[in-house]
């Protein structure tokens, strides 16, 4: 795949120990040895991998070079020379930051696989997003995407470096909790598409404004391909902050009719063609836009760009349904923000009108966190008189309930009290609903609910 000289020249590193061959149970070592995989985990490494040694507030990777060579690499990266075993069998290149290194190579197999490279961030609906984009394109395409929730720049890495040689086009997620952050994976993702979902306030206590998460979602085209595509939220926030001269297409959930909405089942037409989701939620309808948008721009027939989005299904967390305890679940709490929650209350209002609501705490709103909280139950007042009970845990969801006027509500302050409160009062066959940020840990109420928490 790569040698070790070609690695030490990609990161701009010194190999240590270049005039002598090492020896590693009967392997000779040496500048031209080839190195077929990288690991940035020395409980998973493998006899010929290469260790990236990553560093972060708790842990030094660095610590861990001998364990990497006993385990059997080859090679290593190093910015301290007295981390360096004594006695290794391995060659060390040093550099001045292994982070930096590792993104570097990746950028360097990104360029040898040379794949359409897709580019996805937004304050909300991202993951959903990328999954919607992975089943129009993948459709035609042999593709990769972002695994899970890997969607810092270590996590692009492994993205890229997980990537076989037929990949035709990449898929990233990318998070973000500061300004910088997206930029860093731009510039070494180098995207040909970028999708940004919208602009909230997620992250809106450490950005401290939605101008400041513009700002740090617009940094996606900071490295793109002038001869791609933006295919962005049509927000004036976002058309004033954006620094991109290739071409833009904006979109909004007003460029599709919706003609069905059913449990498990919408239907809508966007730019006079006919799309069926089997899930719910207006917000998925919008998600989808920017898949289709994708499909057209990589010339993938109608056809297939209707097949994608009918296949696509809700990953762990992401409006999950599961029978529990005789209770119908739907568990959307891997995460929450003031426009995700107010989506999926839409939802819920609309389809499920006896639903027990679980609302938990969202974190990261700063200085507002109690005003975005009440606008919350607001929110669920101005929708008038309703059959839903909403349930809340946590001292800032407390606050939802303290301003609810039109249902029965409760407050709680642990998960565990919440399920017992379900177990004892609400009737067998009842829809629970679950939302809340990803902090709140909201699986427990599953836990407890099957009862296999005592």
């Amino acid at each position: 795949m790569i040698t070790i000289e070609e690695i030490a020249k990609t990161v701009g590193g010194n190999i240590a120990g270049c005039n002598s061959l090492h020896q590693n149970e009967n392997q000779q070592i040496n500048e031209e040895t080839e190195i077929q995989t990288f690991s940035t985990d020395t409980r998973t490494i493998k006899k010929g991998d290469f260790y990236i040694p990553l560093k972060g507030e708790k842990f030094d990777g660095e610590k861990f070079i001998d364990k990497a060579v006993e385990a059997g690499a080859v090679g290593y990266f190093y910015t301290d020379e007295k981390n360096v075993p004594p006695d290794t069998n391995a060659i060390g290149i040093k550099v001045a930051d292994t982070k930096e290194a590792y993104l570097k190579l990746a950028n360097w197999y990104r360029k040898q696989i040379n794949p359409k490279v897709i580019m996805i961030t937004g304050s909300s609906g991202k993951t959903t997003t990328k999954e919607l984009v992975y089943a129009v394109v993948s459709q035609k395409y042999k593709t990769v995407k972002t695994p899970l929730n890997h969607n810092n720049e270590i996590g692009f890495c492994q993205t890229v470096f997980s990537m076989p040689k037929d990949t035709q086009v990449l898929i990233i997620e990318a998070g973000m909790r500061g300004l910088g952050e997206i930029e860093l994976i731009s510039r070494y993702a180098e995207p040909d598409i970028s999708i940004i979902t919208n602009v909230g306030t997620a992250h809106i206590g450490r950005l401290g404004s939605r101008e400041n998460i513009a700002k740090a979602k617009c940094e996606i085209t900071s490295h793109q391909n002038p001869d791609g595509i933006l295919i962005a939220h049509n927000d004036e926030l976002i058309k004033k902050t954006v620094d991109y001269k290739g071409k833009i297409l904006y979109f909004t959930l007003a460029d599709a009719q919706i003609t069905k909405r059913e449990i498990g089942h919408t239907e809508f037409t966007y730019a006079n063609q006919d799309y069926i989701l089997n899930t719910e939620g207006d917000y998925n309808v919008e998600n989808s836009l920017s898949a289709i948008n994708t499909g057209k721009y990589l010339d993938i027939d109608y056809a297939l760009i209707k097949k994608g989005l009918a296949e696509y299904k809700p990953i762990e967390k992401r409006w999950e349904t599961e029978d529990i305890a005789g209770y119908k679940v739907i568990n959307d709490s891997y995460n929450a923000n003031p426009e995700s929650m107010r989506a999926a209350l839409d939802t819920i209002l609309e389809l499920y009108p006896d639903t027990v609501v679980v609302l938990g705490d969202m974190g990261e709103l700063g200085k507002d966190e109690e005003k975005y909280h009440r606008e919350i139950g607001d929110f669920i007042n101005k929708k008038g008189e309703t059959n839903i009970t909403v349930l809340t845990v946590g001292k800032l969801a407390k606050h939802i309930s303290e301003e609810i006027k039109v249902c029965p509500t409760h407050s709680f302050e642990s998960n565990k009290d919440v399920a017992l409160y379900i177990l004892a009062n609400i009737k067998k066959g009842t829809t629970i609903f679950l939302k809340a940020s990803r902090s709140m840990k909201f699986e427990e109420i599953l836990t407890y609910l099957k009862g296999e928490n005592k």
